[in-house]
């Protein structure tokens, strides 16, 4: 696909910084020069970093996955109360993420990652601690749902900053790769945390068991839900020590008022808008997925289990970035954003049907909707993130990236606090409008022929 006419040089932006003892910048760097580039150490910066990506998710959904069964082992929490619970680690990372987008030519790669993924074992080990006893204050509570957050504001540090290591032609791939594995760990979380609860993890079984109790029946039983924490821990120190011992930092360098130019450029907000609609969505619903369920049908006789279908939402939309990064490389990433909103405003009016249950067989048709739903966004944030590479220059490209993935970091906030003050039919219809606004900025802009930014 075409670029903007700027001037798309980096020999002046990828400028040699002398290597000091013990420094970790890499002396000279261009990924768009093979003489400059090293395909080896690319691919290993994406595999470490992706894997602490996916560390951060897990820390960033934690949450979810717990709250659904915080009452069952005696605390006493109405569904407002829940919805802001998951709704906060969302506006944390939203927050976060605008700060976390300024740091890639700041700290370089090496120190961003390890420090960020040591940062994330406060609310894994937080959680674990808090959960062991009903009485922990409310405010105890959302103070910890806050520092999950620190998990989602990293994405806006990693995403750019893997951007510098590979050509534009291979970005879509790689980003997709990284962000479709990071947000796997949505649903590794969410999987995860229903098994290990139910045993006593090595080395812990010096922690009893928290009791439990149906709410349907009234039988009790016992939880270890502080594993579902401490569980990722040795994961987080593993990452630590790979991100130091591995990654090394290439020389994009800009100061504070250099990133700051991409607010000036009209194009910037209107890919926030696109990734609103499809992240902002993904994290959004992946975040109040397992309400959601147990909201709307765990009133009926065999309700489903919340936590038994919640994480396929985040799968089924983390697949599918992986899968369309390649796609998005060959056929570019404005036609596929276009699908994708089509796709979203579809699923969304079709599961507004279902929202009103007079059954439970109705389910079925709900978990369709929402399965759709997750999987048109998965392939709006692969185009996206194919997009922003190609629409800017690389020292802006990373900025927007991390913008754009700071604001629609606030999803999960801004659908747990919309859930909890009107009713899901009027939400879901709102969301459709936004859906075809959003495709029609798309096709304007970016797909059309003859397009200002075909991309």
């Amino acid at each position: 696909m075409t670029a903007p006419t700027a001037d798309r040089s980096t020999t002046a932006r990828f400028t040699t910084r002398p290597r000091l003892a013990g420094d970790d910048w890499i002396t000279d760097w261009d990924p768009e020069d093979p003489q400059r580039w090293s395909p080896r150490l690319a691919w290993t910066t994406l595999a470490v970093s992706t894997y602490c990506l996916n560390l951060a998710f897990v820390a960033w959904f934690l949450v979810s996955a717990i709250a659904p069964r915080l009452n069952a082992i005696g605390f006493d929490l109405d569904k407002g109360q829940l919805y802001w619970l998951t709704a906060m680690p969302g506006l944390a990372g939203g927050l976060l993420r605008i700060g976390w987008m300024f740091l890639p030519p700041l700290l370089g790669t090496r120190k961003l990652v390890t420090l960020s993924t040591a940062l994330l074992a406060i609310p894994l080990a937080g959680w674990g601690w808090a959960v062991r006893d009903p009485g922990t204050p409310y405010a105890m509570l959302l103070l910890l749902s806050f520092a999950c957050g620190v998990g989602g504001g990293v994405f806006s540090g990693f995403m750019p900053s893997t951007s510098y290591f590979f050509p534009r032609a291979k970005q879509g791939t790689a980003l997709g790769i990284q962000a479709g594995v990071g947000n796997f760990g949505v649903s590794v979380v969410q999987f995860l945390v229903p098994w290990v609860v139910g045993f006593s993890l090595f080395g812990t079984s010096a922690l009893a068991p928290e009791v439990s109790r149906d709410l349907k029946t009234g039988e009790t039983g016992t939880m270890w839900l502080h594993n579902a924490g401490i569980v990722f821990l040795p994961w987080v120190a593993l990452g630590v020590v790979l991100a130091w011992t591995v990654l090394r930092s290439v020389p994009v360098q800009a100061n504070l008022r250099q990133q700051l130019d991409i607010f000036t450029e009209k194009h910037t907000w209107l890919m926030t808008a696109l990734y609103i609609m499809t992240f902002g969505v993904f994290s959004g619903f992946a975040a109040q997925f397992g309400l959601l369920i147990k909201n709307l049908y765990g009133g009926f006789p065999d309700a489903p289990d919340p936590l038994a279908f919640a994480f396929l939402g985040p799968l089924v939309g983390s697949a599918a970035r992986v899968a369309w990064g390649p796609l998005c490389d060959r056929f570019g990433g404005a036609r596929w954003t276009v699908v994708s909103g089509v796709g979203m405003a579809a699923s969304t009016a079709f599961t507004t049907l279902w929202l009103t249950p007079s059954g439970r067989g109705e389910f079925t048709w709900f978990l369709t909707g929402m399965l759709l739903l997750f999987f048109f966004a998965g392939v709006g944030n692969a185009s996206t993130f194919k997009q922003m590479p190609m629409i800017f220059e690389r020292r802006q490209a990373g900025g927007v990236i991390g913008w754009t993935g700071a604001v629609a970091a606030f999803g999960p906030f801004i659908v747990g606090v919309a859930l909890s003050v009107i009713s899901p039919t009027t939400f879901f219809v709102a969301c459709t409008v936004y859906f075809v606004a959003c495709v029609a900025i798309a096709w304007h802009y970016y797909a059309r022929p003859g397009a200002e930014r075909p991309s």
